[in-house]
């Protein structure tokens, strides 16, 4: 199965707050916010929503096609994605315009504040899919980029009957009601946040089972309470949490659930199981110290899996990543 994620492709610089946003936020003056904060440490790593779920994918022995734009600055970054399973042959490169940029601060209760400045990535528009290069995909990954591309790859695919997942997730906050209706209406998959569901619920009008009727599977990741899959009339698959866990930085751990996720629909594994794969994955990028910084090695990651959920989901990943 050939799996095409589109999306940004960035470089996150990721600063740390040791105390608490909202020990700084006075509630009636949310109106007038003028706020600096002095953060204790400023670490720079490679991100994207599409380059992180693409390395998680490449990491766990796929080989994921990333689309999208960069700038002349990508050369470094390009390598280090083609060591690690990624196919880098459908990222274009602008000739004007910086690779995109992430700055985001963390507080001691793992809250963020980000900016995110596009660069080069308001050219996603001008990618065609029909132009990639390789084999046809199978499923496209519309991730968050520039929101007219999104939309622009949304109906390339519906055009040319490719199955897509719709994952609005940061630009979520600039759409409005018509564009996201849009962006997941006919989706194979949807995946979203606790907050970024509620979020979509109100912004397209529709109660949470007529999004789920909307869509083929609702994925909504839900933090250290694990994830819920919903299928329209079915009964909720609830996915607990990987237990034991030490979080350092959560940048990109909604994209490594991705990556797990789709991992386990490459492999045709059950839906619980790509719940299952997502936490832990999700669990690896949240235990490293930046989006792209953890290392897997296939017997400790099944065991762990096996751990949490039981020896035959230990079993059914060692039958494809050993």
């Amino acid at each position: 199965m050939r799996i095409a994620v589109t999306g940004s492709i960035a470089t996150d610089h990721l600063l740390t707050f040791p105390g608490r946003f909202v020990d700084q936020l006075i509630a009636e003056k949310l109106d007038k916010v003028s706020l600096s904060f002095l953060a204790d440490s400023l670490d720079i790593r490679r991100g994207g929503v599409a380059a992180n779920i693409t390395f998680g994918m490449g990491c766990l022995g796929l080989r994921p096609l990333l689309v999208g734009t960069v700038g002349d600055d990508f050369s470094e970054y390009r390598d280090w994605l083609d060591a690690h399973g990624v196919d880098t042959t459908g990222v274009r490169e602008s000739a004007v315009h910086h690779t995109a940029r992430f700055i985001c601060t963390t507080d001691a209760d793992l809250n963020q504040i980000a900016t995110f400045y596009p660069g080069a990535m308001t050219e996603d528009s001008l990618i065609d899919l029909r132009d990639l290069p390789g084999e046809a995909v199978d499923l496209v990954l519309v991730g968050a980029s520039d929101p007219d591309a999104m939309i622009g790859f949304t109906r390339q695919c519906r055009r040319d009957g490719i199955p897509f997942a719709a994952d609005t997730s940061q630009q979520l906050a600039r759409a409005d009601g018509a564009q996201v209706r849009e962006l997941l209406d006919g989706a194979a998959y949807l995946f979203s946040n606790e907050y970024e569901a509620h979020l979509t619920e109100r912004k397209t009008g529709w109660t949470p089972g007529e999004v789920t009727a909307r869509v083929g599977i609702r994925v909504t990741t839900l933090g250290h309470d694990g994830a819920r899959i919903d299928r329209d009339g079915e009964p909720p698959i609830l996915i607990p949490p990987i237990p034991q866990v030490e979080p350092k930085e959560p940048t990109g751990s909604g994209d490594a659930f991705r990556a797990g996720f789709l991992a386990a629909v490459a492999w045709e594994l059950s839906l619980e199981r790509a719940g299952q794969l997502g936490n832990l994955m999700a669990v690896h990028a949240l235990e490293a110290p930046g989006p792209q910084d953890y290392e897997l090695k296939p017997g400790p990651l099944a065991e762990r899996l096996g751990a949490a959920y039981g020896s035959e989901a230990a079993a059914d990943l060692a039958k494809h990543y050993s």
